[in-house]
């Protein structure tokens, strides 16, 4: 039986603004783009959510719902530092480490356990010392699963340690409400309580071709999660057989701009992670998840294998704006993902010439540098929008 702890910062980095202005401590505090420029807010306090405020909403709606707030620009150098610090306590207790972003991850440590005692006596280290050293609080998880371990890290926010034991999977899922599946958003949440399923409970029970006539291939993985079943391992990076990132949006997004935008951000953090692990993918692949459940994944597969962030950005944002389904933009999730992986080492040809391929390779090198010192947003395009994500799975 597998150990897994999902640790998850917090307000991540409305929690840094507030420390490091202790004067500010319990007022609203709001981290983003500038409202006149398109910004979205990255990061409100639980002061602030109590207004309505979330991340991914356009800043000027957040100044409406909440103006006395105490607004910050996103200092991703900072919060970056802050998420290394993390890191390397984290990986004091186990080497089985799946960072998802900068504020969150999960820990197998079901071989730590000899060392450092149980599960619950890992996450009350990990919390203490994280609270301690960095004057920061952390929600952790632990369960036999990845799935379980995030939703419990969430059931007692915040500042929360909840466990689920072995043999109490169900008397913990099975009073929460549907919407706290993985992936079940509010149209889905919609279509269940439209057949008298309000809970997991009443999930569990549904026969299997009820839910493959909704939901298609993904309702007997809706099935499985109702039962707590959820096999997949934690893969620390430099293991994965892919690189990606997404994010799952608090609100459904319609403008295909701040798609775009977010879409960049996630294709050039992919990007700086391959060749910060000496890898090359041949398949750039897009994932898309609709506010009614429906999910499409598309890839396009270059003629050689690619590290540079331009030719990835291309392929993804051909794909967002060629390949989707004629139907309504409403979007849930959106990520991108790199695979089909060769050595760094070996000779890299591109869709570009020689000349261009030069330059924007030098250009990523310089970007990475600047990023290894000062942190991942450092530096960025112009266009692009910062949002606080939540992602499910980063690597696999």
């Amino acid at each position: 039986m597998r150990t897994i702890l999902h640790v998850d910062m917090d307000a991540f980095y409305a929690s840094i603004e507030e420390r490091d202005h202790s004067e500010l401590q319990g007022q609203p505090i709001i981290v983003g783009g500038r409202a006149e420029h398109r910004g979205v807010v990255s990061a409100a306090n639980y002061p602030a959510r109590k207004f309505g405020v979330h991340s991914a909403m356009p800043m000027k709606t957040a100044r409406q719902l909440c103006p006395q707030a105490h607004f910050f620009p996103v200092r991703m150098s900072d919060y970056a530092e802050v998420s290394q610090a993390l890191q390397k306590i984290f990986r004091k207790y186990t080497p089985l480490v799946e960072p998802l972003s900068l504020d969150e991850a999960f820990l197998d440590v079901s071989g730590s356990q000899l060392l450092f005692g149980n599960g619950r006596e890992i996450a009350s280290a990990i919390r203490l010392e994280v609270r301690q050293s960095l004057q920061l609080i952390a929600s952790v998880g632990v369960a036999p699963n990845k799935f379980l371990a995030k939703i419990a890290s969430d059931a007692d926010k915040p500042d929360g340690l909840v466990v689920v034991e072995p043999d109490k999977i169900q008397e913990f899922l099975d009073p929460l409400p549907v919407s706290r599946v993985w992936g079940i958003g509010k149209v889905a949440t919609q279509r269940f309580n439209r057949l008298g399923i309000q809970t997991i409970a009443q999930l569990r029970v549904l026969e299997p071709k009820i839910l493959t006539e909704l939901f298609g291939e993904q309702g007997l993985h809706l099935k499985n999660l109702s039962q707590g079943v959820d096999d997949r391992a934690v893969v620390p990076e430099r293991q994965a057989k892919s690189i990606s990132r997404e994010t799952t949006f608090t609100s459904d997004v319609t403008d295909p701009e701040i798609l775009r935008t977010i879409l960049t951000g996630l294709v050039e953090d992919v990007a700086r992670r391959l060749r910060k692990n000496n890898l090359r993918g041949k398949t750039i692949q897009l994932k898309i998840r609709y506010d009614d459940f429906s999910t499409f994944t598309r890839s396009i597969t270059v003629s050689q294998p690619t590290d540079l962030t331009r030719e990835i950005e291309q392929s993804a944002l051909q794909m967002l704006d060629q390949k989707l389904p004629e139907r309504p933009l409403s979007i849930r999730l959106i990520g991108v993902g790199v695979t089909g992986f060769q050595s760094g080492s070996q000779h890299q040809k591109s869709l570009f010439d020689e000349e261009d391929q030069q330059k924007f390779s030098r250009l990523d090198q310089v970007k990475d540098q600047i990023a290894s010192r000062f942190g991942s947003n450092s530096i960025t395009r112009g266009n692009r929008i910062s949002s606080e994500d939540s992602q499910e799975e980063t690597s696999s």
